[in-house]
């Protein structure tokens, strides 16, 4: 048998639906069967048939009941017996109804592959059979292991020493430990984990900055201006004129 695939892309689906085979239209056609039916045949739907009692549950015409007059399966529409409606030309014409909106009041068995049909859904299928629940086992009831049982038969073999039967010297064992204080429970402590001391990377010394010696910056003189120079010089030329007439009066 082919697997089929659960297909959630609607144009895909309607595609599939309008292109079904005649086989699976049939089955695309089933209604449910009222509680009675299903109850004394043991089928939950079947597919409407010509000539079923139906009675519809959905819809403008709810709770209308009559037989199957025709079926459409390229449209997938039943139409009953009375559901009629009046056209504005005043013709009556059947009105469809979807086979998902009806329910299955009567079985037309006139067909013997419609009995058969009822006859293998009802065998319960293999598989189908409610599985025992094992309940968990209490204490009292949990298996014992080997070990165990060994245990218990060595127990029950060895004796239990009585008073007078047990030698003095184990009376007197017995004596020492009631009066001997209850000894301290040796504190067996840990040894100490020494903490890793982070390594700490040693920084190199910063650089001191080094006085870089201050440049003496140059005074610029003014320069003279060609007119005090001619001032000078005339005045050394009257200058040295004058000495010349002294030399010379003398």
């Amino acid at each position: 048998m082919q697997e089929t695939k659960r297909i959630k892309n609607p144009k895909k689906q309607r595609k599939k639906l309008f292109n079904a085979p005649a086989h699976i239209r049939h089955k695309l056609m089933a209604a449910h069967l009222s509680s009675e039916i299903s109850a004394s045949r043991g089928v939950k739907t079947l597919p409407v048939r010509k000539g079923d009692t139906v009675r519809i549950e959905r819809g403008d015409h709810k709770g209308f009941e009559g037989k199957v007059s025709r079926i459409d399966s390229k449209h997938y529409r039943v139409f009953l017996e009375g559901l009629t409606r009046e056209k504005v030309d005043g013709t009556n014409i059947f009105v469809s109804v979807h086979p998902s909106k009806i329910q299955i009041r009567n079985l037309n068995l006139d067909d013997k592959r419609r009995k058969d049909i009822l006859g293998r859904k009802k065998i319960e299928k293999p598989g189908r059979e409610e599985k025992t629940k094992t309940k968990p086992l209490k204490k009292a009831e949990m298996p014992t292991t080997k070990v165990e049982e060994v245990e218990e038969e060595k127990l029950e073999e060895v004796p239990p020493i009585e008073e007078e039967q047990a030698p003095a010297e184990v009376l007197e064992v017995e004596k020492v430990s009631e009066k001997a204080p209850a000894a301290k429970k040796a504190v067996v402590k840990k040894p100490a984990v020494k903490k890793e001391t982070p390594v700490v990377e040693e920084k190199e010394p910063a650089k001191k900055a080094v006085a870089k010696p201050k440049i003496a910056k140059k005074t610029i003189e003014p320069k003279e201006t060609p007119v005090k120079q001619t001032a000078e010089k005339k005045s050394a030329s009257k200058s040295r004129a004058k000495s010349k007439s002294e030399e010379g009066e003398e």
